[in-house]
């Protein structure tokens, strides 16, 4: 970084970005729902954010389960502090990066956890990959969220990208062609909440809060009280 100061960036640094075509209000600078790759609907499409798929309100010809509910991610995610802490000697030189969405709390969280554990206070922001997405002109789209990188930056430093849901992968690779537009991290890990299978890209996580088998018809909805006022993890799928 070329200072310390917090930097907070609407869309990621990039030699086009002047270019009218990469201009936020132009429409290909908007993007699907965040991290699009991990939340199938019955059709195959992606339900933007966490927003619950059509057809699956209640009423609807859908099923839905509980799979976690909040003691259990409050157990989950301080089982993830713990390990981040044993793999990286305290959390030393650690940077937590939520990926947009629901990322961002759960990287928070994650720090307060490691600070009530370690006591050390480790840097927290924010990770916007939609620009680097693979399917950015093919799906249904939103404005660009907010990238913010902690003081000091990331040059040098352990980054752990914080995400609710690994699926197919293709989000995670998105944000680490987002994370070199803003340093060279000495190493870069991955947190999840849930993985639910289906990689269509070698990425695996470091540290997984839950495997959860699942079917590619089915959709993983993560309720979080930062962004959706309670926390649970919910599976629906379309009835037979």
């Amino acid at each position: 970084m070329a200072d310390a100061a917090r930097r907070n960036y609407g869309f990621p640094k990039n030699p086009e970005a002047g270019s009218p075509e990469n201009s936020p209000t132009d429409p290909r600078a908007r993007i699907p729902g965040d991290a699009g790759e991990r939340r199938s609907g019955a059709d195959g499409t992606a339900a933007p954010g966490g927003a619950t798929p059509a057809g699956t309100e209640p009423g609807s010809d859908a099923t839905s389960r509980t799979v976690l509910a909040e003691a259990d991610i409050a157990r989950i995610v301080s089982r993830m502090a713990h390990q981040i802490l044993e793999k990286t000697s305290g959390g030393a030189d650690v940077v937590l990066l939520g990926i947009q969405t629901r990322g961002v709390p759960l990287a928070q969280r994650l720090a307060g956890r490691i600070r009530d554990v370690e006591g050390a206070t480790v840097p927290t922001g924010s990770l916007d990959p939609t620009m680097y997405r693979d399917d950015l002109r093919l799906k249904a789209v939103r404005p660009l969220r907010v990238t913010d990188i902690p003081d000091g930056g990331i040059d040098g430093r352990v980054v752990i990208l914080v995400d609710d849901v690994l699926y197919s992968g293709r989000t995670v690779r998105a944000a680490l062609d987002a994370l070199a537009e803003y340093g060279r991290p000495r190493a870069v890990q991955l947190a999840v909440l849930v993985d639910r299978g289906h990689r269509e890209l070698p990425i695996r996580a470091d540290y997984v809060g839950k495997n959860m088998p699942t079917s590619r018809r089915e959709t993983v909805a993560v309720r979080l009280a930062e962004t959706d006022g309670t926390d649970a993890v919910l599976i629906l799928g379309a009835k037979p």
